[in-house]
């Protein structure tokens, strides 16, 4: 072959390389399809604040302007999502939002995106060293002993014992728990997330009565030794039947639901934003990686930005992957 005929070659060639670069999702990625911010929504917990930190890290690397309002957490599905207010929300869990994202999934103007990874499980949880003031736990029954109850009491319930549930837009339905299984407790909601943490800690601390409202994924089960409350197993039908349960007059006889952790997106995001959209689409995260991040924050003063941060370039290859 000439030289004149391999230069000719290697021209074409990087032609058609040059070309089919041109028409690849990365080379579209470059630039964003609008100039629009992407509002990702934060809520009243750490998790959740972080992953909305990374997903929003990695749509401004790849040129996407991005904003984090503050958001109700139920109602952001049925209202800021549906009318465009927020674009995604990153944490909707089965044991508090089912029914929010049944009414979010039929008025047909948000998209469920999928799986965020780690399994949701939330319930009454106590201290191990409890169990020697109250030694038939975890069985939900030995709550209904009043020397039980009285165990977890504080000067403000006594004799009743006391339940610290989480602030009142998580809803759970813990009121409705008590008075339908005769519980001899008094609810009390955390203002917030921080709060009823910082609660936690104290008490541990001074081995004092505790009987808290738990989540994983958390870094809480990992750091402190304890128990979730066995409750009645949870059903559909005991949140919509009365008859269904150890009381046939009342709903909510059994404990919480447990299931997916669910990411969600307005319904024009998709055709707004494809690039953005097939990120957080396909954006996920180990279990284990998230509780320890969590605690990095919470326990050991990071910032979300900086702990973001440190993931999206641990992490690099994947999120470019996510983008292609």
């Amino acid at each position: 072959m000439s030289l004149r005929s391999m230069i000719s070659t290697a021209s074409m060639g990087a032609l058609t390389l040059a070309l089919a670069s041109a028409l690849t999702p990365a080379a579209q990625a470059a630039g964003p399809e609008s100039s629009d911010p992407i509002k990702i929504a934060l809520f009243d917990w750490t998790s959740v604040n972080l992953n909305a930190k990374i997903l929003g890290g990695i749509l401004e690397k790849l040129g996407y302007t991005v904003e984090y309002p503050t958001a109700d957490y139920l109602s952001s599905l049925t209202t800021g999502l549906t009318n465009g207010d927020l674009d995604v929300g990153l944490e909707f869990w089965d044991t508090t939002a089912g029914e929010a994202m049944k009414a979010s999934d039929a008025t047909g103007q948000t998209e469920r995106l999928g799986k965020l990874g780690p399994k949701a499980k939330e319930e009454w949880w106590f201290p191990e060293y409890m169990k020697e003031k109250c030694p038939g736990l975890p069985n939900w029954e030995a709550l209904k002993d009043p020397k039980c109850a009285e165990a977890f009491s504080t000067a403000e319930t006594t004799p009743k014992g006391r339940y610290l549930g989480g602030p009142v837009t998580w809803e759970g339905f813990d009121d409705e728990r008590v008075e339908a299984l005769k519980l001899p407790f008094t609810v009390i909601h955390a203002g917030t997330d921080a709060a009823m943490f910082a609660e936690l800690d104290s008490a541990y601390q001074r081995k004092a009565p505790i009987m808290l409202w738990i989540y994983s994924p958390h870094w809480a089960p990992a750091k402190y030794k304890g128990e979730w409350v066995e409750f009645p197993e949870y059903t559909p039908e005991c949140y919509t039947d009365p008859k269904w349960g150890t009381n046939p007059d009342a709903k909510y006889d059994c404990g919480k639901p447990h299931g997916e952790i669910w990411k969600y997106a307005w319904g024009g995001m998709k055709e707004k934003w494809p690039v953005a959209y097939k990120v957080a689409k396909a954006y996920t995260i180990d279990t284990d990686e998230l509780n320890k991040m969590s605690g990095d924050i919470d326990l050991n003063g990071k910032t979300p930005e900086e702990v973001a941060a440190a993931w999206i370039a641990a992490h690099e290859a994947d999120w470019k992957a996510w983008a292609q």
